[in-house]
């Protein structure tokens, strides 16, 4: 009884273990199968995001590859044209400083002279053979077009002239500072032999001038009329060549 009974226990243990041997058997391919699953369902769902992800970050680097190129290029676009403006500033600089300097130059060659007595000096050889005045507005030194008309008259007269030399006298009218209406008649003759020197070529050397202010007056300050025939420059075209005819051409009437 006690041998069956032994026997008996040992065959129920050998089944339960083989019974835990099977379950736990199954339990692993069970997880086994369910890790598995996971992953492969984890990948296919991960795998578009990681693909568009890396699309991206190519599209991005190309992006900022092209913005870097665009960038380079305005730069040494901007650079360049700044370097043609300052170039072409530089000319222009260039140029103005050539004017002025031969401006300059061609003022200090004029011929001035101190008083009227000094420019009888220098022309004791010459005489004139034509002459006109231009008026000009109150406290002005600006040329008209008839002002421009009438030296213009005067400049015809140069293609025959031979040893000529040109005598321009700057007048005021009364009112004013003194010293004031000498610079303002300097003014109106330099107006007058700038016009003439750089429309018609003539050599500053040509140019005998001075301004006298009020101290010889053609008429009377006492009248408007008066006081504008007095605003004026007198240029005589003047000649050491006996050969030569004289004449005159006619003053203008009015100031401007």
């Amino acid at each position: 009884m006690n041998s069956n009974t032994n026997t008996n226990v040992a065959n129920l243990e050998l089944k339960i273990k083989s019974a835990c041997t099977v379950a736990l058997a199954s339990a692993l391919i069970v997880t086994f199968t369910v890790g598995c699953s996971s992953k492969n369902y984890v990948r296919s769902q991960t795998a578009p995001i990681i693909q568009q992800t890396n699309e991206l970050d190519t599209k991005t680097a190309a992006n900022h590859r092209g913005i870097a190129d665009t960038d380079e290029r305005a730069q040494k676009g901007i650079a360049g044209a700044q370097s043609a403006a300052d170039t072409a500033d530089q000319h222009a600089q260039a140029a103005g400083l050539s004017a002025d300097t031969a401006g300059k130059s061609a003022k200090e060659a004029y011929n001035r002279v101190d008083s009227l007595s000094g420019v009888v000096a220098n022309l004791d050889n010459y005489k004139p053979i034509s002459d006109v005045s231009v008026t000009f507005a109150f406290d002005k030194a600006v040329l008209t077009a008839s002002d421009k008309k009438q030296l213009d008259d005067l400049a015809a007269g140069l293609t025959t002239a031979r040893g000529y030399i040109l005598e321009v006298t700057g007048g005021t009218d009364s009112i004013g500072d003194a010293n004031y209406n000498y610079q303002l008649s300097q003014r109106r003759a330099d107006a007058v032999v700038n016009y003439l020197a750089s429309k018609y070529n003539i050599p500053p050397h040509k140019f005998y001038l001075i301004g006298i202010g009020k101290d010889q007056q053609v008429a009377s300050d006492h009248t408007a009329a008066g006081r504008a025939k007095n605003r004026r420059v007198q240029i005589k075209l003047m000649t050491n060549m006996a050969d030569q005819p004289s004449g005159s051409a006619p003053a203008s009437p009015n100031g401007q």
